[in-house]
């Protein structure tokens, strides 16, 4: 039996997309869009055909999809919600097929080598002597972190007993499901996991540790198998060909850094922090007060440089005046009340937040 990643199918599919203004697509890739499109599209259908009318789940920044069995059975992870739902249209071998996903998906690693093969024998899909990537995440029936096989097979028989629903689709299809809590720390613990990196990052590039975090936070919410809309992939959901390229191009390598690439944690850490400190060290360098800068830099992150100058003025060297005669307080009440997308305006709020909230705990731990 083989699974089949809906992610990494995603993320070919999606490659090309035309996204929001914040990306310069080169004529590559407006080519390819109108293929992936259709690609995408049918691959929708085929879903639809199989699970029914408003039954298809697609990959997205805090989302985590993936089919198996002919597209039969699926794991949908949404790290919002903190809800793991593992379930299957099929009856044929209900109990066995969805024991079998349910270990799987607990068992899973943060391997980049598996994010990105698709044809993996589902008994290879996780790596016995390797922490899962849900551990600590997800308790047992006895409160216990699950590392070993044994420990998900008797979790999964537990839920399968307990917990086992069914439901009727809108197509009359019946679709059997199981819903596994994720432990109300869960977003913690994914930070921990990738906070070593993170701190390398913020060493090298000069960013500040707590910005990186609350990007990554509002971005992917800690999940490593993020792909947007748009693109945007991984943990700070950066996207190949435009802050993909500028970044290569800094550090002197041809071209942009491939899906692949981009899916492996410390490699799209790295890319992402190395576009922030873009932002802040050459792009808006012009910005004397670092709190105002920080301001500037979080807003570019999500829609250009140029949509946050022209809050203050058409003429860019103007808005840098501007912004250097007001204060720090200004010039966030300016771009919150006045950037003509709603999204970035929210954005800049909520990783403000997240921004304060890191840096106290940084602080805190560092003592």
């Amino acid at each position: 039996m083989k699974v089949c990643f809906f992610f990494i199918f995603s993320v070919l599919l999606l490659s090309s997309y035309i996204g929001d203004d914040k990306y310069i697509i080169d004529d590559s890739c407006v080519k390819d869009t109108h293929v992936f499109n259709i690609l995408i599209k049918q691959f929708s259908h085929n879903i639809e055909n199989i699970w029914g009318i408003n039954e298809i789940l697609l990959v997205g920044s805090k989302d985590y999809v993936r089919y198996s069995n002919q597209y039969t059975i699926r794991s949908y992870i949404n790290f919002s919600s903190g809800i793991i739902t593992v379930e299957t249209i099929s009856s044929f071998n209900l109990i066995k097929n969805l024991r079998k996903e349910i270990i799987n998906i607990l068992l899973m690693c943060d391997d980049n080598e598996r994010r990105i093969n698709s044809s993996i024998n589902i008994d290879d899909t996780y790596n016995k002597y390797k922490e899962p990537f849900l551990y600590n995440q997800v308790l047992d029936s006895d409160n216990k972190p699950i590392f070993f096989e044994w420990q998900a097979a008797r979790f999964a028989d537990y839920l399968l007993e307990t917990c086992l629903k069914c439901r009727v689709s809108f197509g009359f299809r019946k679709i059997w499901s199981v819903n596994i809590q994720l432990v109300p720390g869960h977003l913690n613990e994914r930070i921990y996991k990738y906070l070593d990196i993170v701190r390398k990052a913020s060493v090298r590039y000069g960013v500040d540790q707590s910005l990186i975090l609350s990007i990554i936070q509002i971005e992917s919410s800690f999940n490593p198998y993020a792909i947007s809309h748009a693109d945007a992939l991984g943990l700070m959901q950066v996207v190949r060909h435009s802050a993909g390229r500028d970044v290569f191009k800094m550090e002197g390598k041809w071209g942009q850094p491939s899906r692949v690439y981009l899916l492996d944690p410390e490699n799209n850490i790295n890319v992402g922090t190395a576009y922030l400190a873009m932002l802040q060290s050459i792009y808006l360098n012009g910005i004397v007060d670092p709190v105002s800068r920080r301001y500037a830099v979080i807003t570019a992150y999500n829609s250009g440089v140029s949509s946050v100058l022209s809050v203050f003025s058409k003429n860019h060297n103007e808005a840098f005046q501007v912004i250097n005669s007001i204060n720090s307080d200004e010039v966030f009440q300016i771009i919150y009340h006045n950037h003509p997308s709603l999204e970035s305006r929210h954005y800049l709020y909520k990783v403000n937040n997240f921004f304060n909230e890191n840096d106290y705990i940084l602080s805190i731990e560092c003592k």
